[in-house]
């Protein structure tokens, strides 16, 4: 594997599942793997889950990992070929991400989208060009238009809590925030899911419908009561509107999920890739309750990552 940006970059989406599975039951079993190799993780924003999850994920195959949170650390970077740099940016991208590449046998990079220039982000000009320059496998830790570690981790937990002998109905629902929040993660897990043995299906507000490269296949209702009837699982993300890019439309009034939605459901298990705002997106008495799968989601985000640097590992 020389990147891993999406799910279009694994072979046999099953195939990581089960190797994920099986990395979570013996982590260590491959501590030698990366042994004398270098981890590299660049963040451009702000990481919980992902950069410990991610960090650990290196160190138990072995790994030396150096993290770098290059938006408070670095340089500014200069991004456009041609560009007279006489302004705010230091360095070019294509120094900076050639150092690194020279640095690390692997590289994770992790950027969000402005959400101001909807062409821009999603032509991932960021992640494209650490591709070029650096030279080395990459891993996308979120980029302007997908989350795909989460994407993975999400499956991983969807095949451990599925119900036996049943193709499960998934739910991703729309949630309130208090702010715009950018479509990578919802993008990424419908796109999982396409390539997933679940039904899914897609609920949120007018005006708030995904990309549609992202959601064929799916069906897709404004109705989110409908949607959550006999839903075995429910995972619940903010996003904001794709066609009038970066906009919040609406205060989100009755679409945070609630005992009284779960209700609707087939008692169904209940998904948050985190931070959560509580009370805002998702209630206390889910959060709290047994329904809940945020955290189980969160472990398994470091065999999520152990997965894909492993076969990363086997291709150098």
């Amino acid at each position: 594997m020389k990147k891993y940006t999406s799910v279009h970059d694994v072979a046999n989406v099953n195939e990581l599942v089960t190797e994920a599975l099986h990395l979570k039951e013996n982590p260590y079993k491959y501590k030698t793997l990366g042994e004398n190799k270098t981890l590299g993780l660049v963040f451009l924003n702000p990481s919980l889950r992902t950069r410990l999850s991610t960090q650990k994920a290196g160190q138990n195959l072995g790994m030396n990992v150096i993290v770098m949170n290059l938006d408070k650390e670095g340089w500014a970077l200069e991004t456009q070929d041609g560009a007279i740099m006489n302004g705010t940016t230091v360095e070019h991208i294509k120094e900076a991400a050639a150092v690194m590449g020279q640095y690390c046998d692997i590289i994770g990079i992790r950027s969000f989208p402005k959400l101001q220039d909807r062409e821009e982000d999603y032509s991932e000009d960021l992640l494209n060009k650490f591709i070029t320059y650096a030279k080395v496998p990459i891993v996308s830790l979120e980029s302007a238009t997908r989350h795909p570690l989460q994407s993975l981790a999400d499956l991983v937990t969807i095949t451990e809590q599925k119900p036996a002998g049943k193709k499960p109905k998934m739910v991703l629902t729309w949630a309130p925030h208090v702010k715009a929040i950018p479509q990578c993660v919802a993008n990424s897990f419908a796109e999982w899911m396409q390539q997933a043995d679940v039904e899914l299906v897609i609920t949120n507000p007018e005006g708030y419908d995904l990309a549609e490269e992202f959601t064929k296949g799916a069906t897709v209702l404004h109705n989110q009561d409908e949607a959550l009837k006999d839903a075995d699982f429910v995972y619940v993300k903010n996003w904001s509107s794709y066609e009038q890019y970066g906009k919040v439309l609406t205060d989100g009034e009755g679409w945070m999920m609630t005992n009284e939605k779960l209700a609707l459901t087939s008692n169904a298990k209940v998904m948050h890739c985190l931070p959560v705002r509580r009370n805002v997106e998702l209630s206390d008495e889910i959060l709290d309750g047994q329904n809940s799968l945020v955290l189980e989601q969160a472990n398994n985000r470091t065999y999520a990552a152990q997965a894909v640097l492993k076969r990363m590992l086997e291709s150098l």
